[in-house]
């Protein structure tokens, strides 16, 4: 039962939370234990959150979650987790998030109760809405971007939250829910609609047209971002420019990917297992902690 409740809160999929310790790295504050310790508290808080929305969606997808070929052996519609068991959950991580984000700070609390608000408006009636489904998705990453700066403001009140986060984070989310579309189009086949009510309405043209519009513009606006004004008057360098490379390479991977891997229809499995964007992630980490920490 103990495993079941673990694998209904899929902490695989954590590692998008990531996005809140994005805050603390760019404010170049990494090296302050209060505020990584924050920063960490709300990862935290945002893996449980985003676990209380996963139980929320499988107990609302249940049936249509029985009908596709890799949801079905989740814990919920298999029957490993009874269904009374997985509602029961929900209050108590609800409560375990409260307290968490009463400690993060009233902004963190705003932030988190929005994202809650984003997903259950999601759950309910905006999932079965073509393009406003994927738009909301990538609204969720920029919720979490956001909650990594406001974990900041209570000990760092200084601390800002750049557009250039906002554009970013959401053109990229974006970038990777259309794809997400793209791959259960071409998984799903005949039972699409079965699997996923909202892929009938998707025809593989647009996804297509959504897929380079969406990947341009997250390599623009990166690129704008690293040689900005502002940016470089922050850091006092233009030299996050070379950082755009890995970028451009995580984006034209992940195009790859959509293209030619079933796993491309998870996000976060790739993360976990394809090894050239592993390494891509890491060299990106690794080049902009030298710009912002190491090179004046």
């Amino acid at each position: 039962m103990i495993g079941a409740v673990v694998q209904a809160l899929r902490p695989k999929q954590w590692t998008k939370n990531l996005l809140v310790f994005i805050g603390v790295l760019f404010s170049q504050h990494l090296g302050e234990s209060a505020l990584l310790l924050r920063a960490a508290g709300g990862f935290l808080a945002f893996s449980l959150l985003a676990g209380s929305v996963y139980v929320l969606n499988d107990l609302l997808d249940i049936e249509a979650d029985r009908q596709h070929p890799k949801k079905r052996l989740r814990p919920i519609a298999s029957g490993a987790l009874p269904i009374p068991v997985a509602w029961a959950m929900l209050p108590v991580l609800v409560v375990a998030v409260g307290a968490l984000s009463w400690w993060l700070g009233t902004s963190f609390m705003v932030v988190a109760a929005l994202y809650l608000i984003n997903n259950f408006a999601y759950s309910h009636w905006l999932k079965h809405h073509v393009v406003l489904d994927v738009m909301m998705i990538a609204f969720g990453f920029v919720l979490r971007a956001i909650a990594g700066v406001a974990v900041l403001w209570p000990v760092s009140p200084g601390t800002q939250i750049s557009p250039w986060l906002l554009v970013c984070t959401f053109f990229g989310a974006l970038f990777l829910a259309v794809s997400k579309r793209r791959r259960e189009l071409v998984n799903a086949g005949k039972q699409a609609s079965a699997q996923r009510a909202v892929l009938q309405l998707y025809k593989p043209e647009l996804l297509d047209l959504m897929l380079s519009v969406s990947a341009a513009t997250t390599l623009m606006a990166y690129a704008l971002y690293t040689i900005w004004p502002t940016t470089v008057a922050k850091f006092g360098t233009e030299a996050m420019l070379y950082t755009v490379p890995f970028v451009a390479y995580g984006v034209f991977r992940y195009l790859h990917l959509v293209n030619v891997s079933e796993a491309s229809e998870d996000p976060s499995q790739v993360l976990l297992t394809d090894h050239p964007i592993q390494i891509t992630v890491v060299l990106f980490l690794v080049t902009s902690a030298w710009v912002l920490y190491f090179r004046h």
